[in-house]
């Protein structure tokens, strides 16, 4: 709960006690501080974006009694937050890089789409074995390609970043093969077609084609290794790669029995695409909802088949909005981690989203989105 908006400035000398719940993960464990009226509003803000959940503030002398923890001085409150355990073993980083690249031999290469779709996205697995050291990587990483033949100057191509779809298994589950999924670009130029040189290169390979492969890199989008952490997802496009890698991780059968890794907590999809023959992976997500209810929810926003309540088109900042209040409780809670993956573009108008969501709430999300970074529980990846 908030503070009554009936306190008056005649307690602008006096110490307020806040008591609360939810510090260091303790939902139950009431804790409290004192701080005096000045700095009231701002130490609130501060817990509230920590996810920490207020039960009452009062005069100090008069808080109920039932709060039973330590006090802590009028100085700025630090909140324990759900920064991601360290892995059981460094999380590995540029095992093949530009100058010796690891070469991996293309071992499948097929659409994504259904018919109807527009554009063309294909699903491109790549054989990892050989490598010394092996090309290992895992869940949120992303891998570098460099497309074979020369630029306009006669020099080798730069490599391009592509997020993994698999996880560290492999979608074999013998940990000896990457997945990517790759959206061919293409984009006008003086009234010209210009086709990617690297999505071109990756969508027409053929299996049997030997590949240049630099990384794994990336620590930005890694999961927490708390079985019960709760995990909000929005993607557009290929931007659902790693939201795939989490998905597998926690819901396949075969996956959950290599991992030893037991997801219990909540984790919410939301997928955007301008129609519903290019929602990527789509079968496999309807899947994991049908088998984990408890645990799975998945939600779509396809532009140019539903409408948002303006009758425009219907956006996953629109979805935003549309639960809110189910987004921000679960933000309450630090154990939740939100992931981002995409074009660019879509961030203005998810921000735009949470900031309205969060004004509701009475919060400032301009400050409430830096203190989850800085949590380590809001993970952004677009281009």
């Amino acid at each position: 709960m908030r503070a009554s908006a009936t306190l008056q400035t005649t307690f602008d000398e006096r110490t307020f006690t806040i008591v609360f719940t939810g510090l260091g993960g303790r939902r139950v464990e009431l804790s409290r501080i004192s701080v005096p009226y000045s700095r009231l509003k701002d130490t609130m803000r501060v817990l509230l974006s920590q996810g920490v959940r207020i039960q009452s503030v009062s005069p100090e002398g008069s808080e109920p009694a039932a709060a039973t923890t330590t006090s802590a001085p009028p100085a700025p409150v630090t909140v324990t937050t759900s920064k991601p355990k360290p892995a059981a073993k460094p999380v590995p980083v540029n095992i093949y890089k530009p100058k010796a690249p690891f070469l991996g031999t293309v071992t499948e290469n097929y659409s994504l789409l259904q018919e109807g779709a527009i554009g063309r996205v294909q699903h491109i697995t790549f054989d990892l074995s050989g490598g010394d050291p092996h090309l290992e990587y895992v869940e949120g990483q992303s891998i570098g390609i460099v497309p074979a033949g020369e630029d306009a100057k006669g020099k080798p191509h730069k490599l391009r970043l592509y997020s993994i779809a698999s996880t560290r298994h492999g979608d074999n589950l013998e940990g000896n093969t990457v997945s990517l999924c790759v959206r061919h670009l293409q984009y006008e130029k003086d009234g010209e077609t210009i086709n990617g040189v690297c999505s071109t290169y990756l969508c027409d390979v053929e299996p049997g084609s030997k590949v240049k492969i630099t990384g794994p890199v990336g620590k930005e989008m890694l999961l927490p290794d708390d079985e019960e952490a709760n995990v909000i997802m929005l993607a557009t496009g290929t931007g659902i790669a790693p939201m795939r890698t989490y998905l597998r991780r926690m819901f396949e059968s075969n996956e959950r029995n290599e991992n030893g890794w037991n997801f219990k907590g909540k984790a919410w999809l939301f997928m955007g695409a301008p129609k519903t023959a290019n929602l990527l992976y789509d079968e496999d997500f309807l899947n994991y909802e049908k088998e984990y209810p408890d645990n799975f929810r998945y939600t779509k926003a396809i532009s140019r088949e539903q409408q948002n309540p303006k009758g425009g088109r219907m956006y996953i900042q629109d979805r935003v909005l549309e639960h809110a209040e189910e987004i921000f409780s679960m933000i309450e809670d630090p154990k939740t981690h939100v992931y981002i993956c995409g074009l660019r573009g879509m961030e203005p108008g998810i921000d735009e989203a949470m900031s309205t969501a969060a004004a509701a709430k009475g919060l400032d999300w301009s400050e409430l989105r830096p203190a989850l970074k800085k949590a380590h529980r809001w993970h952004v990846e677009t281009y």
